[in-house]
């Protein structure tokens, strides 16, 4: 173990964040399946609580071992309107990954970023110059792409997840805003502590008493979504986002994968056209947030933006 942390230790930020960041790719991208298999057996409002109910115990050892001083914050307002929009975000996502196919219900999750750029720049009030914008706009091109609206109808749940994704991107312009005083842990925590009891109150309405092995699949969300939440974390304060990003991106090609060898699903050319043009688009505008950083101009948590299929 000690080798190991010194090896650990002698590797440059970079790797670590890239290391890190892979991690948490292929939680989330387990997480995703399963969440799949869980739909399919309950409401996905009821999968929402479920998740929020064994994640909140995944972090109780860690909240008793500090003693809940680890909770210890000046920004709860903040936390309550993170809560807020984490919670639509969600339940919008769940919904949304139950009635589409996984890959391409990813794909449009990266357009949070192109939505927290606008976010950034109409609420923040933040400069965001033309080159971005016009990295945003490519990457609504590559949302055209994918649903050819006029050529194909536009699927309910492709909006439904678009949504979930603007809401996550609100989410990721406060998460950056309290990353900068409050640890990845207490962030983490106080999001499981308001979802948990405002899910369960979403769930009531469609519940039904859940078999066993779904509560044993739930379980493996909740573990693989704390571990990826908290590798994201890290990752991000590891190294420059246009360093790590790119690896945040394997999810697309592992839950093709998965998708096709457990549920038969293939995104198709066109859509893959449409996915590419997005992540060339985020992964642009995460450049230019690391460069605007470093030139000590202030930005918007654009490359922190994806995480509509964190929650």
């Amino acid at each position: 173990m000690a080798a190991l942390s010194q090896r650990w230790a002698l590797l440059s930020l970079t790797t670590r964040g890239a290391l890190y960041m892979s991690a948490a790719a292929l939680s989330f991208s387990g997480m995703i399946v399963l969440l799949r298999l869980a739909t399919e057996q309950m409401h996905p409002f009821q999968v929402a609580f479920f998740r929020n109910l064994f994640g909140l115990m995944f972090m109780l050892p860690w909240l008793l071992r500090t003693r809940f001083d680890g909770l210890r914050t000046r920004r709860m307002p903040l936390y309550l309107v993170r809560g807020g929009t984490a919670l639509v975000a969600m339940l919008a996502w769940f919904y949304g990954l139950s009635v589409m196919p996984m890959a391409e219900a990813v794909s449009l999750s990266f357009t949070a970023p192109l939505f927290a750029t606008i976010g950034a720049a109409l609420i923040l009030r933040e400069s965001v110059r033309v080159r971005r914008w016009a990295a945003t706009a490519l990457g609504f091109v590559g949302v055209m792409i994918i649903l050819r609206p006029g050529i194909e109808a536009m699927s309910t749940g492709a909006l439904i997840v678009l949504l979930s994704a603007a809401f996550a991107a609100g989410s990721a312009l406060i998460v950056k805003s309290l990353s900068r005083t409050d640890p990845p842990s207490t962030i983490v925590t106080y999001m499981v502590l308001f979802l948990t009891p405002t899910s369960f109150l979403t769930a009531l309405p469609v519940w039904q008493t859940p078999a066993a092995v779904v509560l044993l699949i739930m379980v493996a969300v909740a573990g693989l979504g704390t571990i990826g939440h908290l590798c994201f974390s890290r990752a991000m304060a590891a190294a420059d986002a246009s360093a790590v990003m790119p690896f945040d991106y394997l999810r697309l090609p592992l839950v093709a994968v998965l998708g096709w060898i457990l549920f038969g699903e293939l995104m198709d050319g066109w859509s893959w056209v449409g996915a590419g043009v997005i992540t060339v688009a985020t992964l642009y505008i995460a450049h230019r947030e690391a460069v605007a950083a470093r030139d000590g101009k202030a930005t918007a948590p654009l490359a922190a933006g994806s995480q509509t299929h964190k929650l």
